[in-house]
Formats: structure tokens, sequence, C-alpha cells
């Protein structure tokens, strides 16, 4: 059964898709890859884009999948942002504002990047039990124990500094003044910079060894099957699908809803890195439904 974490904030949502979300979940950030080069898809890679694709997401630009996904956007309550790599061609494309977000329980992916690249041998075995709870399930519990074995904000910020993400601050508090759950969801970031912690594993970045690549990779593709939503939206079976999810009410009322999916996509001629965030909505089960239609317009473009 799926638990609830929590954080506070509303964003608007403008025309043209200048997009903004505040997003967390439930209970229960080796060198940096170089920008990408910006190239335009292509049936068979140019050598251009392989040199892109080689090198990790980078700037992104407009349009691209989003393009086709405006009139569905403007039609949804909420507001969204989101960001998409594709490994084949190194071209990334946005869509929303790149102010940082607070992660929920997609912080759980940087916590165990951090501790396997800490450890490249493997995660001390009173860890790994932790790990897989806390991504398979969302356990919020052995998310704050792999938290403080992480060295919570300094050795985070050092991992994420290395991985190059610009834009995330870990959370300086667990127990936060006036917040109802664990304040390492309170951590922000941005979709681009999610697609730089999925390159560490899917692309592959340089900082994990393959073993932990692997390894991380394994329990992104077993989450439990009730948080198999969002990045899955329109993906068929056989393809590959590793993910993370946050989802929480902002209100007592539980009217005011903010939801996240990130993950790699592999499989039936795509191959991508795909991170949505999204607040305001009035319902779990419609933020979840926005994630869905979203990636299922990305997977559908992209083939």
């Amino acid at each position: 059964m799926r638990t609830v974490a929590g954080v506070g904030g509303v964003c608007v949502l403008v025309a043209a898709l200048v997009i903004v979300a505040l997003t967390l979940h439930g209970p229960s950030k080796a060198s940096a890859a170089p920008a990408a080069t910006v190239v335009v898809p292509v049936t068979a890679p140019s050598a251009s884009a392989v040199s892109a694709a080689t090198s990790g997401p980078g700037g992104g630009s407009h349009g691209g999948p989003f393009g086709t996904a405006g009139d569905y956007l403007r039609g949804r309550g909420g507001t969204v942002t989101a960001a998409v790599y594709d490994m084949r061609t190194g071209q990334t494309w946005t869509v929303g504002s790149t102010r940082p977000q607070a992660e929920a329980s997609v912080v759980k992916l940087d916590i165990l990047e951090t501790l396997l690249a800490r450890d490249p041998g493997g995660l001390p075995s009173v860890d790994r039990p932790l790990a897989t709870q806390m991504i398979e399930d969302s356990n919020n519990d052995a998310a704050t124990s792999l938290w403080y074995a992480a060295r919570g904000a300094t050795g985070i910020g050092t991992y994420d500094s290395a991985a190059d993400l610009e834009h995330t601050t870990p959370s300086s508090c667990v127990q936060c003044a006036g917040f109802a759950w664990p304040g390492w969801g309170l951590t922000t970031t941005t979709p681009t910079d999610q697609l730089k912690l999925l390159w560490q594993l899917a692309g592959p970045g340089t900082l994990l060894s393959s073993s932990a690549r692997t390894y991380a990779l394994s329990l992104l593709k077993n989450v439990t099957a009730d948080q198999r939503w969002g990045v899955t939206g329109g993906v068929p079976a056989g393809v590959t699908v590793a993910l993370k999810n946050g989802w929480l009410p902002l209100n007592a009322a539980s009217t005011d809803w903010q939801i996240n999916s990130v993950g790699w996509v592999s499989g039936h001629g795509r191959d991508y890195l795909i991170a949505v965030l999204t607040t305001g909505n009035p319902s779990e089960q419609y933020g979840i439904n926005t994630i869905d239609g979203l990636s299922a317009r990305v997977w559908n473009w992209l083939g």
C-alpha cells in the first residue's frame, strides 16, 4: 500500500507552456558530463549526434515531443515542468521554468548514487536492505537512515557537484519546523538536473562503477507494482523502464497535490531519459494521469 509524504508550495500555469512545479512524495544529487550538442533527430544519427550522445544531457531546446503536447498540457489543471534526453541523438528538450522545485522522494535516487559513488565495490551489507526498501518501496525510514549514511546535505552536495547538478540544493534539515515529513524531501532540483542523475546510471556517466550502475538500475526497474506509473505512460510491455516517483497532498483536504516521475525508458526503437514535475493537482490520481498522458505523447513522438 502506498504511503504519503509532503512539502508545501503552489505555482502558476502560464499560457505558452512557461511552467513551474514544486513536488514531494510519499513515505515514506568522476567528472561532469559536458553539455550535449543540440542536434536534429534523424533516422540514423549523424556523426555529430553520436558525439553528443556520448556526453550526456545538456541545455535543452523547446518543442520536440513537448511541442505535440502543448494543447494537452493547456487543457490540464495544475502546472507542469519536464525534460527529455534522447540518448540516440544527444538532443535535450524542456518545457517549463528552470526554477528549482522540491524533490520529494525523487531525492532517494540522489541518496543512492551518493552512497554508491563512495563505495565502488558495493554498499555495505547493512545498507543493502535499506536501499531496496528506499527505492523499490519508497520507504521513508530507510531513506532517513541512508541520508545520514551519505553524510546528509554535505555528502550529497559533494556528489551533486561532481555530477554537474547546477540547480540542486540538498535540504539543510531532516526534521524541519512546520513540516510534517522528512526534510530531505525539501531538497530542490530541476528536471534537467534529474536527467544528469539518470545519465550516471544509464549513460553511463563516469562517477559510478559498472556494477554500481547495474545494481541501482535493478532497484529502479523493480519498484513495487502500484508505483509503476508516470514515465511508464503509453509504454508497452517488454520495454525497460527504470523509475522513481513522488507524490504528496499539500493541504489537509487533499485537494492540492504535487506529483513527480523520473526515469529511463529503453526499447522498441527508443532510448531516452525523462523527468516530469507537477503541482496544483486537485487529486493524486489527477496528477498521475497528467504525467501518464504527457509521457505517452513523448513515447509516441520519439518512435
